[in-house]
């Protein structure tokens, strides 16, 4: 092997919190593993993201086995109550159809509001401390793969060579297309527009979804007086929002925002992201497996993009570590396969919920609005079908489900 050659165990394609936990999860249940993680962005590219996530139970209950709950917690923001409302941008009332009440297990919160910056500052804090070596400005230009071993090309020549390669490099996930993984894709003509706000009055860990004709627009609670915006729109009026002067983008945004919470102030800068529906036919290939993004990008609807992302982590974690601990070769596909099967009916029916939701409330069809307004008031007095809901989005109802969103180590 020459000395632009490298071996590892395993080598993840991609820091971002997938990649990162998926390492991590590894890392620390199979200390002997020797995991790399290579990143195409610059080194501290990461430090500049202000956007926020929801945290579900599920994966508080990972980030808490892991042990990195406690330097997040500071900086997370519980959501205790939620409300859905459907309505015109100019109406100057607009009715609450659904009203979730945010606990569950007795007094827990379903989720968490939490910066991506401390959840990725946390997550690389970990990875540090487990020895973790993270490679930036690294991207992976080419592979190739024998029956044993995948051979990856890197950007400035190195050539690394891993029992398996973990493609967690987002939704246009290059090493996808690079390996010939078909999709199922396409675009809903609509942005996300993310942007953080602050205001006068408190808003005591409410969340808001208004159902607009663009789209939803999510007001979501941050720690003090502030709250992250998900603002959907169609992808030309998105741009022209973003493209637009402070005053401009101040005005729509009040709008839509109300005045219940007083005045508001842009805090931070405002980015737009197209939003499609992308499911990998393949999560696994000898030598290969997608996690995160790459295997699967949904609409923003339900909050769930990234705990879809950490239910993969943790699935593919086990079945690696599992694996090891019984000898067996954790890259070979017949031992992915377990992976796949794990996840894949969960992603299949989120990716149809969120698009199925998007196109009933996207859209100003009247009889449509008055069937789907119907049908959330008759949820709303249904508090068995809203316990039921709201668990599902903490993501408490799969029984056979990774040890890691028990909140057991694996």
């Amino acid at each position: 092997m020459s000395d632009k050659n490298k071996q590892v165990d395993i080598l993840i394609a991609g820091a971002g919190y997938v990649g990162l936990a998926t390492a991590v999860a590894i890392k620390a249940a199979s200390p002997h593993l020797n995991v790399t993680i290579v990143d195409a962005a610059p080194k501290d590219v990461w430090k500049n993201d202000s956007r926020a996530s929801a945290i579900a139970v599920a994966a508080e209950n990972m980030l808490t086995a892991l042990g990195l709950w406690d330097d997040i917690l500071p900086h997370a923001q519980p959501i205790n109550k939620m409300i859905v409302t459907d309505s015109e941008v100019n109406d100057p009332i607009r009715p609450v159809f659904l009203n979730f009440d945010g606990k569950v297990e007795g007094d827990r919160p379903f989720a968490h509001m939490i910066p991506n910056l401390a959840m990725v500052k946390a997550l690389r804090g970990k990875a540090d401390e487990l020895n973790i070596p993270i490679l930036q400005s690294s991207p992976v230009t080419d592979f190739n793969k024998t029956d044993n071993k995948a051979l990856i090309t890197l950007a400035n020549g190195d050539i690394i060579e891993a029992k398996l390669l973990i493609a967690a490099d987002g939704v246009n996930s290059r090493i996808r297309k690079m390996a010939g993984i078909k999709t199922m894709r396409w675009q809903y003509g609509q942005s996300g527009i993310v942007t953080t706000v602050a205001h006068e009055r408190e808003h005591h860990g409410m969340a808001e979804e208004h159902f607009l004709p663009s789209g939803p627009f999510a007001i979501l609670p941050l720690t003090g007086n502030r709250s992250s915006l998900v603002w959907t729109e169609k992808t030309e009026a998105a741009n022209k929002l973003i493209e637009s002067d402070d005053l401009v983008f101040e005005m729509e945004l009040e709008r839509r925002f109300g005045h219940k919470l007083g005045e508001i102030q842009l805090e931070g800068g405002r980015k737009a992201f197209p939003l499609g529906l992308t499911l990998a036919r393949d999560y696994v290939q000898n030598r290969l497996a997608l996690v995160g993004d790459a295997a699967h990008g949904i609409h923003p609807i339900a909050g769930q993009g990234l705990n879809l992302g950490f239910k993969g982590a943790a699935a593919l974690a086990e079945t690696i570590v599992d694996a090891d601990r019984l000898g067996l070769d954790f890259g070979s596909k017949s031992t992915l396969e377990r992976y796949q099967m794990w996840r894949r009916f969960d992603t299949v029916q989120m990716g149809v919920t969120t698009d199925v939701l998007n196109r009933l409330f996207s859209n100003d069809i009247a009889p449509i609005r008055h069937l789907r307004d119907l049908g959330l008031g008759l949820v709303d007095r249904m508090p068995k079908l809203k316990n039921y809901f709201i668990e599902q989005a903490a993501g408490l109802q799969q029984q056979s489900g990774p040890k890691l969103l028990k909140g057991t180590m694996i």
